[in-house]
């Protein structure tokens, strides 16, 4: 069992993340919110070009992604809310 999470995690890695891929992406227009899933979800059902719609490529396996996406993209929902209404943050740390 360790083996297959380690295996699952490690293809992952690799792969990329489709939530990382979409924050990295920046392009007008691209959905925000659960942003990685809908990609993951797009691949899964065979879109022709995923770069054109959310500005990243899909990861080689959308399936084993799908569950690590639908997470982080819940994590960064409030981020991704704010976002998507057009209310700006600015954070900073340190002193």
């Amino acid at each position: 069992m360790k083996q297959l999470l380690a295996g699952a995690l490690a293809m992952l890695v690799l792969g990329g993340c489709a939530t990382v891929r979409t924050l990295d992406a920046g392009k007008p227009g691209a959905p925000l919110v659960y942003a990685g899933t809908r990609l993951d979800l797009y691949a899964i059902n065979g879109g022709c070009c995923p770069k054109d719609h959310f500005g990243a490529e899909a990861p080689a396996y959308p399936r084993l992604d799908l569950p690590g996406s639908m997470l982080l993209d819940t994590l960064l929902l409030p981020l991704s809310l704010l976002t998507a209404a057009g209310v700006g943050f600015n954070a900073r740390g340190g002193l």
